[in-house]
C-alpha cells in the first residue's frame, strides 16, 4: 500500500504530539490532503518560496517545517502576495506542508533538548511547565460495530499524550439502554421501546482547549443523533513537559567563557551577551527561537544565564538589574539544529514501516541577517 500524507503525519505526531503546542500556535497539516501519496519528504526550518520551488524541482511530495506557513487565519488567498504565492505553488505541484512548531520545542528530544545537548547543559525540567494544564478525560459510548470508526476519529485529534506516548486510549465493553421519545430519530430501536445495545466505552485524555474540536470531530463519526459522552476534569500524568529547559553545567564558568563555549558549539562567529563578564554560571535556562516572553520564567528559575534568540534591549537592562546574564544566539541558530536531528528521527519508523519513502534535510537555508561593519 502506498504511503500517504496521513502516514507521515502520524509519524510526526509520535515525535511531537500536537497537544504540546501553545494555544496560539497552528501546527499539523496546513497544505494538502491526508490521502495524497508520498514518496519523497523534505525537512526544513521555514516554508519559504525558495524552499517550495526547490522542492517542486526535485519532485518532493511533502515538506515538514518547524515554522508555520499559516499562523493566523487568512482573510483572503491572493497568489500575488507572498503567502498566497507559496500556497499556490505548493498546490500546483501537489506538495503537502506539515508543521511542528512549539510542540517540537516542548517535546522530549525536541529543539530545546537538542540545544542543551549541543551546548553541554544537563536539563532537569522545562522553564514553563505545561503538564499542569487543564485536561479532561473524554469518554464516549459507541455501538460495537462502529467502534473502529469512532476510535479512528478520536486518534486523528491527537489525544491521549502521556509522557513519550501518544494515542493512549482505553476501551471496555458493556450494554447501553435507551428509550427513544416521539421526536427522536434513533439509529436503532423503536419509538417508545426500551432498547439494549452492545456498546464500547472509549476514553482518552484531551486538553481542555481542544475539547470543542474533538467533540465536533467525534460527533461526525458517531452513528447516534444524540451521542452519549462524559467529560471528567483531571490532571495530565507523566513527567514535566513544557517550553524551554533549565539545566546545569558540569562545572561553573564565567559568563564570558560560557558565551564563547556557546558560540563555538553553535558554530557562530559571535553572540550577543548582557551581564557582568565575571558572573559565575552553573544553572542555565534555554529557550529556542524567540525567548523574550519567557524572561519572567527565567528570572524565577534560579538560573544565572539565559540562552535564547530575539532578546530585546529592555530584557538586557532587566538582566543587568537582576545580576544575571543573557546570551542571544539568534533565532535561526537556536532552531536550525533540529532539522538534521528530526530527519534522522523520521527515518527510523518510516524506514521500517514505509520503506518506499525517502526523507532528507533541506540544507540550503541560512541565517537571514548579514553583519556589515568595519571588519568587512
Amino acid at each position: 500500500m502506498a504511503t500517504t500524507v496521513a502516514d507521515i503525519a502520524r509519524c510526526m505526531e509520535a515525535i511531537a504530539p500536537a497537544q504540546l503546542a501553545e494555544d496560539w500556535d497552528n501546527v499539523g497539516l496546513q497544505i494538502g490532503q491526508g490521502d495524497w501519496p508520498v514518496q519523497k519528504v523534505w525537512v526544513a526550518l521555514d516554508p519559504t518560496h525558495a524552499v517550495i520551488k526547490a522542492a517542486a524541482a526535485r519532485g518532493v511530495d511533502m515538506l515538514v517545517t518547524h515554522h508555520p506557513l499559516i499562523l493566523r487565519p487568512l482573510s483572503r488567498l491572493d497568489p500575488s502576495d507572498p503567502t498566497g504565492a507559496i500556497i499556490a505553488h505548493a498546490l500546483e505541484n501537489r506538495i503537502a506542508i506539515f508543521v511542528a512548531h512549539t510542540n517540537l520545542d516542548a517535546a522530549s528530544g525536541g529543539v530545546n533538548d537538542l540545544l542543551c545537548q549541543r551546548i553541554g547543559i544537563n536539563p532537569f525540567g522545562p522553564m514553563q511547565d505545561i503538564s499542569k494544564r487543564e485536561f479532561y478525560k473524554f469518554v464516549v459510548y459507541v455501538p460495537r460495530e462502529h467502534e473502529a470508526r469512532v476510535l479512528e476519529a478520536l486518534i486523528a485529534c491527537s489525544v491521549g499524550v502521556i509522557g513519550n506516548y501518544s494515542d493512549c486510549t482505553f476501551r471496555a465493553e458493556g450494554v447501553g439502554t435507551f428509550r427513544p421519545k416521539d421526536a427522536a430519530k434513533p439509529f436503532s430501536g423503536s419509538i417508545g421501546q426500551l432498547t439494549h445495545v452492545d456498546e464500547t466505552r472509549i476514553e482518552a485524555l484531551v486538553p481542555s482547549s481542544e475539547l470543542p474540536r474533538i467533540l465536533e470531530h467525534v460527533r461526525r463519526a458517531h452513528p447516534y443523533d444524540e451521542m452519549a459522552f462524559d467529560v471528567l476534569p483531571t490532571v495530565a500524568p507523566g513527567r514535566d513537559i513544557g517550553i524551554g529547559r533549565v539545566g546545569e553545567l558540569q562545572k561553573p564558568m564565567t559568563l564570558d567563557s560560557f558565551s564563547l563555549k556557546v558560540a563555538r558549539a553553535l558554530k557562530l562567529p559571535s553572540v550577543r551577551v548582557a551581564g557582568a563578564s565575571e558572573l559565575m554560571v552553573v544553572r542555565v535556562a534555554v529557550c529556542s527561537g524567540s525567548g523574550s516572553s519567557l524572561m519572567p520564567a527565567f528570572l524565577s528559575s534560579g538560573a544565572q544565564a539565559y540562552i535564547s534568540g530575539d532578546l530585546k534591549y529592555h530584557d538586557a537592562r532587566t538582566a543587568e538589574a537582576a545580576g544575571v546574564g543573557l546570551i542571544d544566539v539568534g533565532h535561526f541558530a537556536s532552531e536550525h539544529i533540529v532539522i538534521e536531528a528530526l530527519t534522522k528521527r523520521m527515518k527510523g519508523p518510516l524506514g521500517k514501516n514505509h520503506p518506499d519513502v525517502s526523507v532528507a534535510a533541506y540544507r540550503k537555508e541560512s541565517e537571514p541577517f548579514r553583519r556589515i561593519g568595519d571588519n568587512d
